[in-house]
């Protein structure tokens, strides 16, 4: 049996008036560009497309990386029958439709049925379950392609009878070439029309296009069609005409799935490791993005007391002072105040002393066995109070000289917080090292 046409329309991929992308888009696995770490000899993907004896597969990646293309690939190579269904457009009566005839198939002809759904992501659990029979009996082998985590993204089940394949952002090199193969290209690119870059200007769409190659290849589509022909019959296409051809950066960002995660552990994990400047470029991603700068603000929070704490208490200060100020001023102002509160947490002495020591305290409370308050710390403000012995022993340590007295303050000997040599909390290390000898 013929494979179906995977991207039937009424309007054929390779005419010219399709974009660049589309009518660019390779056929075979020769053609493909980049990928190298999932596609090439050897490589198990590569194999296995070859010998037509593909698996359930999940492509997760950026747009722009070769997902579809992918598919496509495997349209031209397998013998099976291909099916194409578009999350965003179908809904539970499509799919069975479609399984239907793929078991149909099986039981008449024996034949196998691949299915690509595009955006995967897009169906909701119960979409998803509709699958699983299938799959698990055979019926069908699922091609799912989706820009989000699959492990946030789709159902257990489902990633258990998958293998995922992550695709990464195209590289420059790679870029590259695909531009200059759109160049070449009379038949499917723009080479009927002599287009002559000048030094820089593909270099320039390489790098701006993010790994995005559907990005990059229409971009040049419209720096070439927009520019006239010089008295010599040449495109000249310039880095001024390549610049215009790219209006305001699309930085990839979601605001509930892996990017944002991604990027907020990484804008994190940099004001930890006294990275300044790693700081600002991360959140500086996530505000050009339209993140939320209250959530940035609650970040700064957190990290001033977990991995600042006591070796400069005044992070937590100005974090608060910044927290609140964001949400008075407002944005755009408010990029100075975060920025000015990120850099003071990544540049200061670092202590992680009281994020351990508060769960150290919770997981002998959860282990443990509870014990009771002493008796002396028990509270002895109200009436019938010292009748049952409550406060009675309890020494006021201001009265004591140095406004210190020993006295017991826990039933059972423990030591949660231990402070490093780190800043302040060098100055706090060398007091309770006088008072804890007294304690214990």
């Amino acid at each position: 049996m013929p494979p179906t046409n995977l991207f039937s329309s009424d309007l054929p991929v390779d005419s010219k008036d399709s974009p660049l992308s589309a009518r660019m888009r390779p056929h075979s696995l020769d053609e493909f560009v980049g990928q190298k770490h999932i596609l090439g000899p050897g490589k198990l993907l590569t194999r296995a497309i070859e010998a037509d004896r593909i698996s359930s597969l999940i492509l997760y990646g950026p747009p722009g990386t070769g997902k579809t293309t992918l598919a496509l690939c495997i349209s031209h190579k397998t013998q099976s029958h291909f099916e194409r269904l578009n999350a965003v457009a179908s809904n539970v009566e499509e799919i069975r439709r479609v399984l239907a005839g793929a078991q149909n198939r099986r039981r008449t002809t024996a034949g196998r049925t691949i299915l690509f759904i595009d955006e995967i992501h897009r169906f909701n659990k119960a979409q998803q379950d509709v699958l699983m029979p299938d799959i698990e009996e055979g019926n069908i082998i699922l091609i799912g392609a989706t820009v989000f985590n699959p492990s946030f993204a789709l159902v257990g089940p489902l990633l258990s009878r998958s293998l995922v394949f992550e695709l990464g952002p195209i590289s420059k090199e790679d870029m590259l070439v695909l531009l200059r193969r759109a160049l070449g290209d009379a038949q499917r690119g723009l080479g009927f029309l002599n287009v002559r870059p000048e030094p820089g200007a593909l270099e320039f769409l390489a790098e701006i296009c993010d790994g995005d190659a559907r990005r990059g290849l229409n971009a040049l589509e419209v720096a070439t069609l927009s520019t006239p022909k010089n008295s010599d019959g040449v495109v000249p296409l310039t880095v001024a005409v390549a610049e215009q051809s790219v209006q305001r950066k699309q930085v990839h960002y979601d605001a509930d799935g892996d990017a944002h995660y991604d990027t907020i552990s990484a804008f994190i994990k940099s004001m930890r490791g006294s990275d300044p400047d790693a700081a600002l470029y991360w959140m500086a991603k996530m505000l050009h993005a339209g993140e939320d700068p209250r959530f940035l603000a609650r970040r700064i929070c957190i990290c001033a007391s977990e991995d600042v704490g006591n070796a400069d208490p005044q992070a937590l200060v100005l974090a608060t002072a910044a927290m609140q100020a964001t949400e008075f001023v407002g944005m755009p102002e408010a990029r100075i105040i975060l920025a000015h509160a990120a850099l003071y947490v990544a540049c200061a002495p670092k202590s992680n002393a009281v994020y351990l020591g508060i769960d150290k305290a919770l997981e002998d409370v959860r282990q443990n066995r509870t014990r009771p308050v002493p008796a002396p710390l028990k509270d002895a403000h109200y009436k019938g109070a010292e009748k049952l012995g409550r406060g009675q022993g309890y020494k006021y340590a201001h009265d004591y000289p140095g406004h210190y007295v020993e006295q017991e303050y826990m039933p059972h000997p423990a030591s949660y917080y231990q402070p490093t040599d780190q800043g302040d909390e060098a100055r706090i290390k060398e007091r309770l090292a006088r008072l804890r000898p007294k304690q214990k």
